[in-house]
């Protein structure tokens, strides 16, 4: 019967902690002759194979799940994030859930096979449970950043793709993950910034509107023709096809210096085509006005 079975497991554990207690007097035993240590030994081998082979066993199959379970791990994140694409998710969010998918996927395969190895699933919750104050407190850091990426996609400050601006750096959005957001400057290096420094900073988000306004600023001298300048520069500005000719425009006098004339010409064009065009204006200015001999600088 069951008293019966659970007799004979008792007896057996007695008996291999007899045999083990034997085998460290008789290795730790000075007086015994290394020949005759090597047989105990060999002989306490011979004796645990059949509890050795069934612990290979075991360990042979939590690692056989282990291989197979992180290519299910693959194909769950592969199938999560067609799922998302098919659903024309935002990149941003697509990159921030594929990050968390991927941590909680691998916990799951994690309990899989340390219940395989026979290590009860409630023995690693009470662990981690008793744990988990000391990893908190570690990890206060790690976890303001996973609630600043939180924020980050509930409120869409910014998202991927977009041009930002931060009082750390600045460059675009190359992803949103779960404790970094990762820009790529314009010279091709990548920075990483932590989400919950970012959350908590002013953000300029310079791609967010379709449209920005071109401010471009020179100076001429006193004697310049300030009105000559303002039809030559309105002209330029009109007949461009990269200014939004529909919006407003100026050429107006901002700042009286005591030696120059400080002026801005200003117009509305689209964000993808705004640094072009700023380049190109600036030295529209330039050869318009040397032409009518007036001083610029």
């Amino acid at each position: 019967g069951i008293g019966m079975m659970e007799l004979q497991n008792a007896m057996l554990a007695v008996q291999d902690n007899t045999t083990v207690k034997e085998l460290t007097k008789v290795m730790g035993d000075d007086s015994v002759s290394n020949e005759k240590k090597t047989s105990f030994l060999l002989q306490y081998l011979l004796d645990q194979r059949e509890p050795l082979l069934r612990f290979g066993q075991t360990l042979l199959i939590a690692l056989i799940v282990f291989v197979i379970g992180r290519k299910m791990v693959k194909l769950l994140l592969r199938f999560t994030d067609r799922w998302m694409e098919r659903r024309n998710v935002e990149v941003s969010v697509r990159k921030f859930v594929m990050s968390l998918a991927g941590v909680i996927y691998n916990v799951l395969l994690i309990f899989v096979v340390a219940g395989i190895l026979g290590v009860g699933t409630s023995s690693i919750v009470a662990m981690v449970g008793s744990a988990g104050l000391a990893i908190g407190l570690a990890l206060q850091g790690s976890l303001a950043n996973l609630a600043g990426g939180g924020l980050i996609l509930l409120l869409k400050p910014f998202q991927v793709g977009d041009y930002i601006i931060t009082p750390q750096s600045e460059g675009t959005v190359q992803s949103i993950d779960i404790f970094y957001t990762r820009l790529t400057t314009t010279d091709n290096r990548v920075i990483v910034i932590p989400n919950g420094t970012i959350s908590n900073s002013d953000i300029t988000n310079t791609t967010k509107q379709d449209r920005r306004l071109l401010v471009l600023e020179f100076s001429v001298s006193y004697d310049a023709d300030v009105a000559l300048i303002r039809d030559i520069l309105l002209k330029e500005m009109k007949h461009r096809s990269d200014i939004l000719v529909k919006e407003p425009m100026r050429v107006v006098v901002t700042r009286l210096s005591p030696v120059k004339l400080r002026m801005n010409a200003k117009c509305w064009v689209e964000t993808s085509k705004y640094w072009d065009v700023y380049y190109d204006m600036l030295e529209r200015i330039k050869t318009l006005l040397q032409e009518q001999n007036i001083s610029i600088g």
